[in-house]
């Protein structure tokens, strides 16, 4: 029946579920591909130790090829990192980790959700504006590239309440 789905809405059907430390090593090489500067499985570990930190995986069969991670602080939440294998970018699936963590965030009762994004990550900013975040501040010379090159970061803010 899967195949038969598959086939019908002609795209992966990926599964967003709760990470465990078995993760970790997958989820540091996801951001490790990502990111200039990724995290290591140590890093991820800790996260995923953490009971005001929530991360979720993106799972297509099974292998993982996506991650959301964010922490929260009473009825607030930072999201600190989110990234979707290149092999699979631009299947909407980016969408779905997204707006699926955001219902377990709001479920944890966070009312207000905030992000940072490089200013240049177009695909970035369209994501996060289509989920209704809005720009809500900027920070000069934020980021830092490979090599040596200073980006700013935009401040997001999205109210789930």
């Amino acid at each position: 029946m899967m195949s038969w789905l598959s086939e019908l809405w002609g795209r992966d059907t990926a599964v967003v579920e709760p990470a465990t430390l078995r993760d970790a090593a997958r989820l540091a090489q996801l951001h490790g591909a990502a990111f200039h500067r990724g995290w290591g499985e140590g890093e991820f570990e800790a996260m995923l130790s953490e009971r005001n930190t929530l991360v979720h995986r993106l799972r297509s069969g099974r292998k993982i090829i996506g991650f959301a991670v964010s922490r929260m602080a009473a009825d607030e939440a930072e999201i600190l990192s989110i990234a979707v294998a290149a092999s699979h970018r631009g299947r909407g699936l980016s969408r779905n980790l997204l707006l699926t963590h955001l219902g377990h965030l709001a479920g944890h009762g966070v009312c207000t959700v905030f992000l940072e994004v490089e200013e240049n990550n177009q695909p970035a900013r369209r994501l996060y504006e289509r989920a209704g975040f809005a720009i809500a501040g900027r920070r000069e010379r934020y980021y830092r590239e490979a090599n040596g090159e200073q980006l700013n970061a935009l401040l997001m803010r999205r109210d789930l309440s």
